[in-house]
């Protein structure tokens, strides 16, 4: 009877070590940038062509995303800005769609440490996430210019300080009072498990942990912002809370402010409410 427990309890170990180890792999080829070839096939596949450019700031190297080879200076340009984790194809449904393709320019792009060029290496610094941002859209009108924001690109978008067409905020992380810090989080800090987190998830918890620091310094002065803001968050969101969105109704002017709330969205509202989120930016580019 003894030997027979040994042997179901053997299995039983051989079996969980084995489900730990196809979870381990399926969450790294998950977490692994898209090279550029996999993204132009994708993007093929719904017969959309998409244009990648390799672009440097401060010696480093990044990815950008657009639906036009040359931007038609007649249109807006709406600017992506993914969160933490993320990457510039987080947004891919906005650029694969016929109708914001044919009304805007659209550009997107991998923020330092999430695409394909120095994985892992993120600044933790919104000021150098500002400064990257306007380097990349410098050439454009920033009256015919809209900043999307998603999470962590919240802070992002509100800090830089000139007057745009609209700021777009998807559920914001724009308080440090309103940071949550996942248990998961330890995996990161724990040296003896820092191996099993992939270098874009390393770069995720690098950032959040320092987030909350960071938003101290710009928390205070969102209201300078001069442009348009409009934020749209889901009510039912865990991840990044909603109050992060009622606090900035109130600190930030009405009139020009405005929230729309997605009742029972979640953090993934990019995703599970793109229909939302198209109807909202084609109301600012007509």
């Amino acid at each position: 009877m003894r030997k027979r427990l040994k042997q179901v309890l053997k299995i039983i170990g051989f079996l969980f070590l084995a489900i730990i180890i196809l979870v381990v792999v399926q969450f790294y080829r998950f977490s692994t940038p898209k090279t550029d070839v996999a993204i132009f096939k994708e993007f093929k596949s719904h017969n959309v062509p998409v244009f990648i450019y390799k672009k440097e700031f401060k010696s480093f190297d990044y990815r950008v995303l657009a639906t036009q080879k040359v931007v038609d200076t007649t249109k807006p340009t709406i600017v992506f800005i993914h969160g933490s984790i993320g990457s510039a194809l987080d947004f891919k449904k906005y650029m694969l769609d016929s109708v914001l393709r044919k009304k805007a320019n659209l550009i997107s792009y991998d923020r330092i440490g999430y695409g394909i060029y120095q994985t892992g290496k993120v600044q933790e610094s919104i000021a150098f996430e500002k400064e990257m941002l306007e380097n990349l859209i410098a050439k454009l009108n920033p009256t015919k210019t809209i900043l999307v924001g998603y999470s962590y690109g919240g802070p992002i978008a509100l800090s830089s300080k000139k007057k745009y067409k609209k700021i777009v905020l998807l559920a914001p992380a724009v308080y440090s009072n309103q940071e949550n810090m996942p248990w998961l989080l330890n995996l990161y800090k724990w040296k003896i498990t820092r191996w099993l987190v992939p270098k874009t998830w390393q770069a995720a918890s690098k950032e959040k942990l320092t987030h909350q620091k960071d938003l101290q310094n710009f928390e205070k002065s969102w209201n300078d912002n001069p442009s348009s803001i409009i934020c749209i968050q889901g009510d039912s969101d865990w991840i990044v809370p909603y109050k992060n969105s009622l606090l900035l109704q109130q600190q930030i002017s009405p009139e020009k402010f405005k929230l729309v709330t997605l009742k029972d969205a979640g953090h993934g509202l990019v995703w599970t409410n793109f229909k939302d989120i198209k109807q909202v930016l084609i109301q600012q580019l007509n």
